[in-house]
């Protein structure tokens, strides 16, 4: 098999309306789900098949990508399909409550988990990496990591700054798929936000979804508007062009001759993957060849750059700026990088997130089938019905409606907790029985969710009872989702932090308005959730001790 992955004339795009491509609903979702994720409206290089995340793909190569829609057009009801990092390699006659889909990317034995050996393998056409919710069909866009980024920011508000980024000015980095969400993050919260970004197109592909305010080629220009914005109190993104290894760094030196104040530093850039993280002797124009060229001399240049990169994020903690870690690794690569005090600023996880995670809280997100943006209004409104004490969850929602364009097939996201996802799940199930939704609704989540991920760098750092590098947690959620009845489930390594440094589960279902998919999605949404409640039970935390009592969620070891 020929794994050529580049094929400009390859235009997709998921098809809309009522009319199936497939044998049923079951099958068409993950169809749809897979085209959405390499629409050129949602992925960052849909020709090279990468969703997002510098490297993260939907299949493993063209010849993957037909291989896979032919199979699920003709698959039956109680038949799965086996997708091995991005390869479909088999189909098996199950039955209808087994999954239509498992999905494994990127796994390694232990030893074997390293960048150089994942590489090795990938150029042998023998594996892909699927990041988070790219190889899992799931990707919905900016909006995906929106919700999870402003609740991040409003955790910092409250810690911080009486409630509110008001008055604030942030200063983040990398304007990708995920990091592009930071800017609208900030804003919805009343900040000032400068984002930096090595690439114009990605800064201006944000600006015209309105994630991002303006573009600046100006550094001076840049620092201008955001400090009137700071100064007025009005919410304001810019985005300026450069290597936050050399921006990050003249700020601080800014801010200490007082020349500027920026209270809060983080950052997004693609920098759990060296090769994705542009050295400062290169050009973007170069990145590429150059990465190509000489992979461990690049990333030496690279992982010196993110030393200098933290360094200066260390230089703003020091002078008393809120700094942290948002999930992409770049403090254990600037300690590669050799500076030793990288990891003197925490992860978000356990500087804001963790009570949220004891409650089973976390990314809620679904997709309209139909494509009719009126499906997304409607389950909205339904929402909002359906917990009407839950005022953050309300003024979200609002939020979202008003500043949030849709790409690729209409979807929305929010976090809610066990006890709620699966009232949730039969609600939208039940609009679309009654015909008030005019197709059915695809259910997932991201794989960074309370219970589905073993992440030392991110979701498990820092955990209570030192237990960060477990990886039962997420293998026993994936199992979990693949009981309970999930339309279809993946099991990944990597993810947003790097090869060797995670292991994570995500599950998709779908709510076709029958009785059997509103048996699967109340097993499913109790127990998917119920898991986050459970691992933090055993980590030792007592909000999830106080959850597990007051829910009923039943700990064999507390009986």
């Amino acid at each position: 098999m020929s794994f050529t992955q580049h094929d400009p004339s390859r235009v997709i795009r998921a098809p809309r309306g009522t009319t199936l491509t497939a044998k049923s609903w079951a099958t068409e979702a993950p169809l749809r789900m897979l085209m959405n994720n390499l629409d050129p409206e949602v992925a960052e290089r849909p020709e090279d098949l990468v969703v997002y995340g510098g490297t993260g793909r939907a299949a493993r190569s063209w010849e993957a990508y037909d291989a896979i829609i032919k199979t699920l057009t003709d698959l039956e009801e109680d038949e799965t399909l086996l997708v091995q990092s991005g390869k479909p390699v088999g189909v098996f006659k199950t039955n209808k409550w087994a999954p239509r889909v498992l999905i494994a990317n990127s796994n390694l034995v232990g030893d074997w988990a390293t960048w150089p050996e994942f590489r090795k393998l990938e150029a042998e056409g023998l594996m892909m990496y699927g990041q988070m919710t790219a190889g899992s069909w799931i990707y919905i866009g900016t909006q995906g990591i929106l919700q999870g980024t402003y609740e991040t920011f409003a955790a910092i508000g409250v810690k911080r700054f009486n409630g509110t980024l008001a008055g604030t000015l942030t200063l983040t980095g990398g304007c990708g798929g995920m990091g592009g969400a930071q800017p609208l993050a900030v804003t919805l919260n009343g900040g000032a936000c400068l984002i930096v970004d090595v690439s114009e197109d990605r800064l201006r592909r944000r600006m015209g979804k309105r994630y991002l305010d303006d573009v600046e080629l100006d550094l001076d220009a840049a620092v201008a508007k955001v400090t009137a914005a700071k100064n007025e109190g009005r919410a304001l993104s810019v985005g300026y062009v450069g290597n936050a290894a050399e921006v990050f760094p003249e700020l601080l030196r800014r801010q200490k001759a007082g020349e500027i104040s920026i209270d809060i530093v983080t950052d997004q850039t693609s920098a759990h993957d060296p090769l994705s993280y542009l050295p400062v002797e290169y050009t973007v124009e170069q990145w590429d060849a150059e990465a190509k060229a000489d992979e461990i001399g690049f990333t030496k240049k690279a992982q010196a750059a993110m030393a200098a990169h933290v360094e200066a994020m260390v230089g703003f903690q020091d002078i008393g700026a809120e700094v942290f870690d948002y999930g992409n690794s770049i403090r254990d690569e600037a300690r590669k990088g050799g500076y030793m005090r990288a990891f003197e600023f925490p992860g978000f996880v356990p500087a804001y997130i963790r009570p949220l995670f004891c409650e089973g809280l976390g990314p809620f997100r679904w997709v309209a089938l139909s494509g009719d943006p009126e499906d997304i209004r409607v389950t909205d409104e339904a929402l909002k019905e359906l917990f009407p004490q839950n005022e953050h969850l309300r003024r979200w929602l609002d939020a979202a409606a008003e500043h949030v364009e849709f790409e690729g097939l209409p979807a929305r996201i929010c976090w809610l907790g066990y006890g709620e996802r699966h009232k949730a799940g039969l609600l939208f199930n039940k609009l679309v029985a009654e015909g008030k939704i005019s197709a059915p609704i695809v259910i997932g989540r991201d794989h960074l969710d309370s219970g589905s991920v073993a992440s030392p760098y991110r979701e498990t750092e820092a955990m209570k009872d030192g237990s960060d590098a477990i990886a039962d947690w997420p293998l026993l959620n994936a199992m979990t989702a693949v009981s309970s009845g999930a339309s279809w489930v993946s099991l990944h390594h990597g993810g947003g932090v790097g090869i060797g440094r995670s292991i994570h589960a995500g599950q998709v279902s779908v709510a076709d308005g029958t009785e059997l998919a509103a048996a699967k999605l109340e097993a499913l949404l109790t127990n998917d959730p119920g898991m986050g409640v459970i691992r933090h039970v055993d980590a030792g935390y007592e909000r999830a001790v106080e959850v597990a009592n007051e829910r009923g969620v039943r700990i064999p070891m507390a009986e």
